[in-house]
């Protein structure tokens, strides 16, 4: 605990403990916040910070314990309540209205009011002014947040959040799907936030940034805090042995494979939601990394080529076979299997079950006479839920209830089981703890010595430099250049993301990749 949230805590959390069922999702945990200070609460997935920060919003009741705001008891009735407190939050999985406005999103439950009726201009204004806070002011608060990237969305998440002018900040996984641009400005906003005297807990599986905002520690591990202390002086190692109990050696592991002949080719290929024609090809056990800030094209580029949207030009060919005009039950028939980045939204089923959501893609080898076989399904996933430690009470599960992080692993344990040969991750890591990335990156690097070939969006530069074969650039919809990895850095990928060139600040070595 640090010095500065024991003199002036603004937030007292104690002795804090939630079951569901035969789960003790929290056991005795607690922790303190300061006026001004900024406090990672750190974890694996299925740690307990999101249920934490449940119970501190008032959207789940705890079993035992005490909170206190500015020493006052505090036993929010609902999420209503926790706001009125002065407690907003950011959850990692966006809580927004698709089918209402930006502005209606940002004021929902915030509404201004004037003798009776909505005072729309002041709500306008409020909503121009959070908007130029998170400096994104050409989002349009007309437009349905169902029109939005997944990235502008958080940032309208992150605005709704702001708008409220709390004590109290949580950020549960703030930046896992900006781009390294805006998580820049976000920290700008958190420092101007504590020059405000807020005090914000924040919740990240990026470590790095974590050592970067914040001014003090709590780790979770299994429900229970497990460490806590001063950000300045603590080592990156010691969190990660805190997090998971041993010593990790390897944060992106690397897996030696060999690069074959062209699997994908795309020719001048042009889907509806496209910006710019794409041409580029994938080989047989090829990693090949998608860089780009939020809105570039990438994520369009991986719905053309799965079957999601139009094609309006240009070619698709997998082994040989023409994609144009297939839907997604095509491409999958083809040896292509998509990870949304939005999983809840679109790679999920939610009230279906772990089962279920695994194996609906590819359900032949458990059809009997036209029956599905569910035995046989479950016993099947069983073993995908214990070779990818997926925290699951089992198979028959609802996807629902699992954490965020588990919940991906389900989303790609599906592309697992249907043997897809080209696989397009999009943001595979985003919302996963360090040591559940680190073993899709062994997945991943297995993958391509078994041949088969990834095509890999992230905005998590790291990663990419360190487990793909080549990384392309795209910029505004357009593809920049595509490299060796091993001819990029960190600040030659910006440069091309940011600018639409390379900046000549790339190293020059044009080895074949491994």
């Amino acid at each position: 605990m640090s010095a500065v949230a024991a003199a002036s805590p603004v937030l007292r959390m104690t002795g804090v403990t939630k079951r569901f069922g035969a789960t003790v999702a929290l056991d005795d945990v607690g922790f303190e916040l300061a006026r001004g200070e900024v406090h990672a609460l750190i974890g694996e997935n299925g740690a307990g910070k999101s249920t934490m920060m449940k119970i501190l919003s008032g959207a789940v009741a705890p079993d035992a314990g005490r909170m206190e705001i500015d020493g006052r008891p505090y036993a929010p009735s609902g999420p209503g309540d926790g706001l009125r407190s002065g407690v907003s939050m950011i959850y990692q999985e966006l809580t927004l209205a698709p089918h209402l406005t930006v502005e209606e999103n940002i004021m929902l439950g915030r509404e201004v009011r004037a003798a009776g009726w909505l005072d729309r201009k002041a709500m306008r204004g409020k909503v121009r002014e959070v908007l130029e806070l998170v400096r994104h002011p050409e989002i349009s608060p007309d437009v349905p947040v169902g029109r939005l990237s997944i990235g502008a969305k958080q940032l309208v998440e992150i605005a709704r959040a702001l708008v409220n002018r709390s004590r109290i900040l949580v950020m549960d996984e703030p930046t896992s799907s900006l781009s390294q641009e805006d998580s820049q400005r976000l920290f700008e906003i958190v420092r101007g936030l504590k020059a405000q005297d807020v005090g914000v807990v924040y919740i990240s599986h990026f470590l790095e940034e974590v050592q970067r905002v914040a001014d003090s520690y709590t780790v979770l591990r299994d429900g229970r805090s497990v460490g806590s202390g001063t950000m300045e002086g603590t080592a990156l190692e010691d969190l990660i042995e805190l997090m998971v109990g041993r010593t990790i050696t390897r944060l992106f592991p690397r897996v030696e494979h060999a690069v074959g002949g062209p699997i994908l080719s795309l020719d001048r290929l042009k889907g509806a939601r496209m910006a710019a024609p794409v041409t580029m090809s994938l080989s047989r056990g090829e990693i090949l990394g998608i860089a780009g800030l939020v809105g570039a094209g990438r994520t369009e580029l991986l719905r053309a080529v799965f079957g999601l949207d139009e094609i309006e030009g240009g070619a698709a060919v997998v082994s040989g076979a023409v994609l144009a005009g297939l839907k997604p039950w095509g491409a999958i028939r083809r040896g292509l299997g998509l990870l949304s980045e939005d999983r809840q939204g679109e790679g999920l089923a939610l009230a279906l079950s772990v089962a279920d959501n695994m194996t609906l893609s590819d359900l032949g080898p458990y059809r009997r006479h036209g029956l599905l076989d569910v035995a046989r399904q479950r016993r099947s996933v069983a073993g995908w839920i214990g070779k990818l430690a997926i925290k699951a009470k089992g198979p028959g599960q609802t996807v629902r209830d699992l954490s965020g992080g588990n919940q991906q692993k389900v989303a790609l344990a599906r592309l697992l089981h249907q043997k897809a040969s080209v696989l397009l991750l999009d943001e595979p890591t985003r919302g996963i703890d360090v040591v559940s990335k680190s073993q899709i990156y062994e997945w991943i690097g297995e993958l391509a010595r078994e041949g088969k070939a990834v095509l890999f969006v992230s905005s998590y530069l790291p990663e990419l430099l360190g487990i793909c074969d080549r990384i392309a650039v795209f910029h505004r919809g357009a593809m920049v250049e595509a490299r060796p990895a091993s001819a990029w850095d960190a600040a030659g990928l910006m440069a091309a993301a940011t600018m639409g060139r390379t900046s000549g600040q790339e190293r020059t070595d044009e080895r074949s990749p491994s």
